[in-house]
């Protein structure tokens, strides 16, 4: 009781501690497009990605112990359904159903589910995506989404969406990705190169992402199976990227495999030897809520390393470009006491001045440099800081050291979303507040993130026979000391004020 308590504490904390502290900033410089604990505040959820008829919708049956997905040979739904649990609805009598079926935009617009980041993808993908609530005891603790079956052939304008940038989406926010092939299509689909060697890469982590050959039962031999197998490990090396094959787990349906074999005829007696890997697999998806705090934890220091790194780069945009102007407006200064010199020295070498009073002479000197400076700071000043800002948008990746693999990964993934912020307010924004809002985040990153490690290690101790509840809060309040992040050859780093 203990250790639910703990958890509960500890979940509830990182969710404070995002909207606090990580949200406001994401959105004010748009990072986000919506507060960033919308995407983790609703219950763990397994992705299953796969080829058609790659037999997804028999497994997420096989998994929940009833028919609630449509199967067959050919695609047989082409929408992302999010399977949950219904709570008001219990099983009764071993009977499995859908109690409630909602549409996409219910989805996308009530804030109890996590999937309002996906308006982006328009009309098309909402009339794709629904809701099913089901009564089964096994989405008690997590969710299911299904999706449509990966195609050689199609395109976005075929599906009317970007389907890589959901998938995309949807990964990032899964903490378990089952990514399923079939004998017939051992990893040869051209969608499922692309979510393997770009999407997935970039959105989610690799210790999330499950391999699994389903239907071996439909292999002639074993030599047939073991020929699919050498197929899918040389195709996911070369999708992947990776030298090591991941592990990939061999199942197939009890169900179909009966009934494959009622009208087979080949021999199956081969499967005796491998044993169906099935249940591990089921035990895999039940364990998603275990790691739901480790991926909260990894949500955190991700998208604050790569806020800060955002933040990083706008102060130092910001920097060089106030030291910029103010050159301009020194240059500007000291060719206005010029012109205002050489106003003086015309009129002496012309007779004028002998003809004007003195004082005069100088005051016209002066109205003609104070004439030339203005000119200047609203001509040739707006000029060469327009000159210098396209300059800087240009070659983005001088603002920042890009000197270590982590650092580089986190610029790739927010590059675009500066660029997009420097346009659109034409580098206008505040030094200081840009300061202040690093300081923030790095206090998270930084200190917050340690003690939210150090709270997941106290929890593995933690027997689950304990009672009780947490005394207090778990993970401290965060201190945001007034400190000036200045950036060195390898980054930020604190000064304190003077």
């Amino acid at each position: 009781m203990y250790r639910e308590n703990y958890i509960s504490a500890l979940r509830t904390e990182l969710l404070e501690m995002v909207e606090q502290n990580l949200s406001p900033i994401a959105i004010q410089y748009e990072y986000s497009e919506v507060p960033l604990e919308t995407n983790i505040k609703w219950r763990p959820q397994v992705l299953v990605l796969g080829n058609y008829s790659s037999g997804k919708s028999t497994l997420i049956n096989d998994l929940l112990g009833g028919k609630i997905q449509n199967t067959g040979q050919a695609p047989t739904d082409d929408s992302f359904t999010v399977i949950t649990c219904d709570d008001s609805a219990a099983v009764s009598g071993g009977n499995l159903s859908v109690t409630e079926e909602r549409d996409g935009k219910y989805l996308l617009n009530d804030s109890e589910y996590p999937f309002e980041s996906l308006k982006k993808h328009g009309e098309r993908f909402a009339a794709h995506f629904r809701l099913k609530k089901v009564n089964s005891p096994f989405l008690k603790n997590l969710a299911i989404i299904d999706t449509p079956g990966m195609l050689d052939s199609i395109t976005e304008r075929d599906r009317g969406y970007n389907y890589q940038e959901v998938i995309g989406d949807l990964a990032q926010i899964a903490d378990l990705v089952l990514i399923l092939f079939d004998p017939h299509k051992a990893g040869t689909v051209r969608e499922a190169h692309t979510s393997l060697r770009d999407t997935l890469p970039a959105r989610t982590f690799e210790d999330r992402v499950l391999f699994v050959l389903n239907r071996i039962d439909e292999c002639n031999s074993l030599i047939d199976l073991l020929q699919v197998y050498g197929t899918l490990c040389w195709n996911l090396s070369q999708m992947t990227g990776r030298k090591d094959i991941p592990p990939i787990h061999l199942i197939y349906s009890k169900q179909a495999a009966e009934r494959h074999q009622q009208g087979s005829l080949h021999d199956t007696s081969y499967l005796r030897y491998l044993g169906n890997q099935s249940e591990g697999l089921k035990k895999a998806v039940m364990d998603a809520p275990r790691y739901r705090l480790d991926n909260l934890a990894s949500f955190v220091e991700t998208h604050g390393e790569r806020i800060s790194h955002l933040l990083e780069a706008l102060v130092s945009y910001r920097r060089k470009k106030i030291s910029y102007r103010l050159k301009l407006g020194i240059l500007g200064l000291l060719g206005s006491v010029l012109v205002g010199a050489g106003t003086v020295i015309g009129a002496m070498v012309t007779g004028l001045a002998g003809a004007m009073d003195q004082q005069l002479l100088f005051y016209s000197a002066g109205g003609v440099a104070l004439i030339c400076f203005l000119g200047w700071l609203l001509t040739g000043m707006r000029y060469f800081s327009n000159r210098f800002h396209k300059k800087q948008l240009a070659d983005l990746d001088a603002l920042t050291p890009l000197n270590t693999q982590t650092r580089r990964d986190n610029w790739d993934s927010i590059r675009n979303k500066l660029d997009a912020y420097l346009r659109k307010t034409d580098g206008q924004f505040s030094l200081s507040e840009a300061k202040g809002a690093y300081v923030a985040v790095r206090n998270v990153c930084e200190k917050g993130t340690r003690e939210v490690r150090e709270a997941l290690s106290e929890l593995a101790t933690i027997r689950n026979d304990e009672s009780g509840v947490p005394a207090g809060r778990i993970l401290p309040e965060l201190d945001q000391s007034a400190q000036d992040p200045m950036i060195t050859a390898d980054g930020i780093v604190y000064s304190e004020r003077g």
